[in-house]
């Protein structure tokens, strides 16, 4: 039995899932938003997606070349082709989205968010604000995307690599259990239980080595136009030391919470398949992470704008409400604030925003269950 889904968005990630969910064996039809056509029609062009066997003399993997069941520019035909419905997208574009998709949305559908970004708690407000309070669907967090990849060429895909699993949690939690089992039908690499959309956030793997690394190395990031290895270049003795001081602001709000964290180094030996001691080695010897020299060039990358406007602030959010102190989380926010000209406690990803707001701690767990 063939099983379909839908990708809405036509980035890296997109480009990348209608791909691997083809040669998985799935029906895919994919969606790109208006001002995002050129993907569209190179892959209409080229009659399918390419992923190079290697690029700048380094070997990849998952090479091939895949035709896609349906490229669409209808928005109400890409909802009604499928139940499973996969939206890889930055954050910011998920509400913008959701609201356009309710129409067209029927009880049953599976919308999974990769990366979550507790994005799914953001959309299940905007549905019951927006009159549809009584549409049956399942929204789902993934912790990220399943892939390291780029889109180097019209249609044309490397693909630096993939994790071990990917971890997700639906939203209400008691459905996370049968909405995998549907999801694994069309995925290319197991699906693990979470215990809720609040651990699937804080368990994002971007949380310190995006926006701290980033913030840090402003000046050489700028300056050298991002022409380095980022992980390898950025990370150095004293930026770990920052970073796991922020590592253990998250973990002591997960565990104020309920939630035990899995610590950056344990996840990113696992995802990864990798044995490190510890994440300055993770960083300087990922092969996944060390194939391609690119990094940020400037403030307005999404290891900002993106991770710390939609990971950290949550996260800051969260210890005000169980009385962490978050020096680090919080002088991160105040100097991203400042490279931007804004105001990330208000306009990130905020417990209002989640619909959270005036819940304590143990009312926002229920909530979520």
């Amino acid at each position: 039995m063939t099983h379909r889904v839908s990708i809405i968005g036509s980035g890296n990630a997109g480009l990348t899932a209608a791909y691997h969910f083809t040669k998985h064996g799935a029906d895919v039809c994919l969606y790109g938003s208006r001002g995002f056509d050129q993907p569209l029609q190179d892959i209409e062009q080229r009659g399918g997606i390419e992923a190079l066997g290697d690029f700048n003399e380094v070997e990849l993997t998952f090479a091939g070349f895949e035709p896609i069941d349906k490229i669409s520019r209808d928005l109400g035909e890409t909802l009604a082709y499928a139940d499973i419905l996969v939206l890889p997208v930055p954050s910011f574009a998920q509400e913008p989205l959701f609201i356009d998709m309710l129409p067209h949305l029927r009880d049953g559908q599976i919308i999974m968010l990769m990366p979550g970004n507790y994005g799914s708690l953001v959309l299940n407000r905007i549905k019951h604000e927006q009159g549809y309070g009584q549409l049956d669907i399942t929204f789902v967090d993934a912790i990220s995307i399943p892939w390291a990849t780029r889109i180097v060429g019209p249609a044309q895909l490397a693909i630096l690599g993939m994790k071990e699993f990917l971890p997700v949690a639906a939203f209400p939690a008691t459905r996370t259990q049968e909405t995998i089992n549907a999801l694994q039908e069309v995925m290319p690499l197991p699906l693990t239980p979470l215990k809720n959309v609040i651990e699937a956030g804080l368990e994002n793997i971007n949380f310190g080595g995006h926006p701290l690394l980033t913030t840090l190395n402003m000046g050489l990031l700028e300056n050298f136009d991002g022409q380095f290895n980022y992980y390898k270049d950025c990370c150095s003795v004293s930026t770990a030391k920052a970073a796991a001081a922020m590592e253990n602001e998250r973990l002591a709000i997960g565990g104020l919470l309920g939630l035990t964290l899995k610590p950056e180094l344990d996840a990113m030996n696992a995802l990864y398949g990798m044995d490190c001691k510890t994440v300055y080695e993770v960083n300087r010897t990922s092969e996944t992470h060390g194939k391609l020299n690119s990094a940020p060039n400037s403030a307005s990358n999404r290891y900002i704008t993106e991770d710390a406007a939609y990971l950290l602030v949550p996260c800051y959010e969260l210890a005000q409400l169980t009385g962490v102190e978050t020096p680090m989380i919080t002088a991160c926010l105040h100097i991203d604030n400042a490279y931007n000209d804004t105001d990330y406690f208000t306009t990130g990803r905020t417990l209002k925003k989640m619909g959270l707001d005036n819940l304590s701690a143990r009312e926002i767990m229920d909530f979520v269950a």
